[in-house]
């Protein structure tokens, strides 16, 4: 509905001005890609929710369907919806490399599919509002990130905390407890930590194959508390010899730096427990939250090391964000943050008492457009109630009335719909007094 678009272009342009200040370029991927390019990319739960496309043709003459169903697929899929923005984004560059000059911001927005239950929060097409950085190793990405994500829930006027950790000390305490083969299964058991509380996630844990041992060692990680730096202290001395894990804690405590330097005005807080589900994140993660409603992540990224390697461009690191404006939408309803008058479609509206008065009420229309004043004529010579209540049902804040005595004078009659205060002025005047008071 209009009113639905209106505050949804509202959250997109707030966006989409954020990024182009920080020089990002914007790009499209198709909705389609070869699965291929999308399986393997998002972890065992991810490739449950693509959504795949059935080949065009007599595909399924020659298929023996008492086969297992992942043999199956591959002979009568080859394509899928996207899952995420990113994947397609690493493809992407690789297909262009020539053409791009590195490092390459870019930004899209786009829909994405995911085949979910749907339920509030969580959607089968949501639009994803995306940035990346490809083509540099150094933590002033990250910084920018966070300063984009502060800056964006600023001007949406939305509480948020920016949890962040990072993959690195992730793997280093996989590694500390004797599991290093186990990540993606600690990882994805984790990420679930304030959704099921921690007896669920140890439970989850046991089910993948974690010993009782390795499950408790596991608890000082969720009991550490205090500020970032005290809890980099602590991971400091739990991984004496744990050299990824190490570099992990170094580059937290550079980038805690930079951000302490920015001042931003959200609240930014390590996270230990933040592991972000998808495989391909290396480094720096991210997850916003709003704080006064309970919907889960709104926005979320992080360091991907090796994405474009899997297209044959190996050695080129990237770092991302991607704002869910769905969800975000979905917090600011509740919330009641849209601004007022967004889904106003005109600012002035002609009323038309005939065929005489129209080209007079056409002329003067084109002027206010002209100005940057969104306007209508009403279409047909209607009863003035009908034309009048029209204006009041789209909330129209001004309505201009031209008669035979406004034409020989060269005005225009003006009523403001609020106040009900109506004023004849000269055409010229009554053109610049509603550009000059138009929303």
């Amino acid at each position: 509905m209009p009113d639905e678009m209106a505050r949804r272009n509202y959250i997109f342009d707030t966006i989409r001005e954020v990024f182009r200040n920080y020089a990002f370029e914007p790009v499209e991927t198709p909705s389609i890609e070869n699965l291929s390019t999308l399986m393997g990319k998002y972890g065992e739960e991810g490739d449950k929710l693509l959504f795949k496309v059935l080949n065009s043709g007599d595909f399924m003459r020659d298929v023996d369907f008492s086969q297992d169903y992942r043999k199956v697929a591959p002979q009568i899929c080859e394509r899928g919806l996207r899952y995420d923005l990113t994947v397609p984004f690493a493809r992407f560059v690789v297909q262009h490399r020539d053409e791009i000059a590195f490092p390459f911001r870019r930004y899209q927005l786009q829909p994405v599919w995911r085949a979910d239950r749907p339920q509030r929060g969580r959607y089968r097409e949501f639009y994803q509002c995306d940035a990346d950085m490809i083509g540099s190793d150094s933590l002033l990405n990250e910084l920018e990130l966070v300063q984009m994500m502060d800056e964006v829930f600023h001007r949406l006027d939305v509480d948020v905390t920016i949890k962040i950790n990072n993959r690195k000390v992730l793997a280093g305490i996989a590694e500390t407890i004797g599991a290093p083969e186990r990540l993606v299964d600690i990882t994805v058991a984790i990420d679930k930590l304030d959704k099921t509380g921690v007896d669920n996630v140890r439970a989850e844990l046991r089910e993948r194959g974690l010993s009782e041992a390795q499950v408790a060692a596991l608890d000082p990680v969720f009991a550490l508390e205090g500020d970032a730096g005290s809890k980099l202290d602590s991971l400091e001395r739990l991984f004496d010899g744990v050299e990824t894990g190490r570099r992990g804690v170094e580059e937290l405590r550079t980038l805690f730096a930079l951000i302490g330097a920015a001042e931003p005005r959200c609240t930014v807080e390590l996270d230990l427990t933040l592991a972000r589900g998808l495989n391909y994140y290396t480094g720096a993660i991210f997850e916003v939250k709003a704080k006064n409603v309970a919907i889960g992540s709104i926005c979320g990224g992080g360091r991907y090391d090796n994405l474009t390697g899997i297209f044959g461009m190996p050695g080129v690191s990237g770092v991302g964000v991607s704002f869910g404006a769905d969800r975000i939408y979905d917090v600011m309803t509740e919330l009641g943050k849209f601004p007022e008058g967004l889904a106003r479609s005109a600012q002035v509206l002609f009323i038309n008492f005939g065929e005489a008065e129209q080209a007079y009420c056409v002329a003067a229309a084109a002027q206010l457009r002209a100005a940057g004043v969104a306007t209508l004529v009403y279409p047909d010579a209607v009863k003035m109630k009908k034309q009048m209540d029209f204006a009041n049902r789209k909330k129209i804040p001004y309505v201009v009335f031209v008669g035979e005595d406004e034409i020989a004078a060269r005005s225009l009659t003006v009523k403001n719909m609020q106040t009900g205060a109506q004023q004849t002025l000269p055409l010229d005047q009554a053109i610049g007094s509603l550009a000059e008071m138009r929303c």
